[in-house]
């Protein structure tokens, strides 16, 4: 069997393909998998780390804008979008599979598009509470749309294409208990452990933010541990601020450019504080933990606020919005949240309503029940 998953722009995109091609893998070890996205994009770095082989197809996004760069850009995808599917239908040709899978990101179209009128069965994941451009587009072409929530199911015109299936969350996450988790980083006592991320590039205005969280911290006397990742953009800056205001001296803030032992962490954590990226709202979920949660503004069609406020509807997140957002806000909602158990375990009840920890299998079902 031959399976073409399509996916790129991020790893929020990206990761759910991975976790369904291992999966795919252990289930039927003749699989032949390639991976399409565009060639310079950074899904190619993370799927040939995986040791899966990958092709690329030009394809770029489209500009909501009427400044001349931006009309200029559009035209090179309006041509793009004509190489792409020569190019896609190439990739069929000799790769001829039997299924192909799109993750999302723009990448995902031509491949999808030019497989659904092959007569290819075909299937689209949109991790986000309501579609992408790029699944709108599809809708009409492929076979099945696997989506995160029921609650999903509303804005689509096709409903009866659409499958719940949740969003894959890798296996590592859950090889700890919480118990051991805590272990696995030093934590002897019983303060609760807070763990805070903007994203892998971080941002600046948040992070501006947490240097006053750290500061109320280390006023009222640490009353939880606390592990911050800063992101590459403003590492730098945030070293010599935390010098500056004597904050690299509380023993219980870990401040650090990036958490790469995050399923450690995460597993270990009894509040998150973060942004609603489709593969973190995903992990939140799936390990039921209490979130205060701040949705990027920066976003396409304002998807990460309507991500936050399915968590918020079911209580299992605390919505701040970032043009309202202050370190002490972000503060009080974190400190309300752990000096009250029994709103913490509602809260954990909220998130677990939501979270399903099936969802690669249930990806796999939706999939295989197309080639059957």
């Amino acid at each position: 069997m031959n399976v073409i998953f399509t996916c790129g722009g991020t790893a929020g995109h990206v990761n759910p393909a991975l976790a369904l091609a291992g999966y795919m893998k252990e289930r039927l070890p003749e699989l032949r998998v390639l991976f399409v996205g565009t060639p310079d994009g950074m899904e190619r770095g993370l799927v040939e780390k995986s040791g899966y082989d990958f092709r690329g197809v030009e394809i770029s996004n489209f500009q909501r804008s009427l400044k001349p760069a931006a009309l200029g850009h559009n035209l090179q995808t309006a041509k793009r979008m004509v190489t792409s599917r020569r190019q896609a239908r190439a990739i069929l040709a000799e790769f001829r599979p039997d299924l192909v899978v799109g993750t999302g990101g723009y990448a995902s179209y031509p491949m999808i598009r030019s497989a659904a009128k092959a007569g290819i069965p075909t299937a689209v994941h949109e991790s986000n509470m309501v579609p992408g451009l790029t699944t709108r587009m599809l809708e009409k072409y492929t076979d099945r749309i696997m989506v995160g929530f029921e609650e999903c199911r509303a804005h689509y015109r096709r409903p009866d294409k659409v499958a719940v299936t949740g969003t894959p969350v890798r296996g590592d996450f859950f090889a700890l208990t919480h118990d051991e988790a805590r272990q696995r980083l030093g934590f002897s006592d019983d303060r609760p452990l807070v763990v805070s991320f903007w994203g892998s590039l971080g941002a600046s205005g948040m992070n501006a933010q947490m240097l006053d969280f750290f500061r109320r911290e280390q006023a009222e006397g640490e009353p939880f541990h606390h592990i911050h990742a800063v992101g590459r953009g403003g590492w730098e800056k945030m070293k010599s601020e935390l010098a500056a205001r004597g904050l690299d001296r509380c023993p219980s803030l870990d401040v650090r450019e990036y958490i790469y032992d995050m399923a450690v962490v995460m597993r270990a954590a009894d509040l998150v504080i973060c942004r609603a990226g489709a593969s973190t709202v995903s992990e939140v979920t799936a390990l039921a933990v209490p979130t205060v949660i701040v949705p990027s503004p920066y976003v396409v069609n304002n998807h990460q606020e309507k991500n936050a406020r399915i968590l918020e509807q079911h209580g299992g997140a605390v919505l701040l919005l970032e043009s309202e957002c202050t370190g002490d806000k972000l503060y009080e909602a974190a400190r309300g949240i752990l000096s009250d158990p029994s709103r913490r375990a509602v809260m954990s009840r909220g998130m677990a309503s939501l979270g399903i920890l099936d969802a690669t299998e249930r990806i796999y079902d939706t999939v295989m029940a197309l080639v059957k």
